[in-house]
């Protein structure tokens, strides 16, 4: 499933105010990857959001970004994001990912 930005990703979630979760107990969501810089909010913020709600703070969060900035990635980090890719993605990166969903 995709959603074109951070707030269409919210909803579908069922994570805004106005929204009730539109999974309806139909399919589970068990990993959200995000790029850092999108429309309507960062990746940081999605991360934020997500890992604030009770229902969904245990599901990974993968960020992805061209930039490479320490602090950001840090900060994604210590909010709780699984991991944090930099594009172009490697083949290791998504191996060494696929091993700490495993563990």
């Amino acid at each position: 499933t995709t959603a074109e930005n951070g707030p269409r990703a919210l909803e579908f979630l069922g994570l805004t105010d106005s929204q009730q979760n539109t999974l309806n107990g139909r399919s589970k969501v068990n990993l959200v990857i995000t790029d850092y810089c999108m429309p309507g909010m960062t990746g940081y913020e999605l991360l934020k959001k997500i890992k604030e709600s009770s229902s969904m703070k245990e599901v990974p969060v993968v960020i992805m970004s061209s930039e490479n900035i320490p602090t950001r990635i840090n900060q994604c980090l210590e909010e709780g994001a699984q991991m944090f890719m930099l594009k172009p993605l490697k083949q290791s990166d998504v191996k060494k990912l696929t091993c700490q969903l495993m563990n």
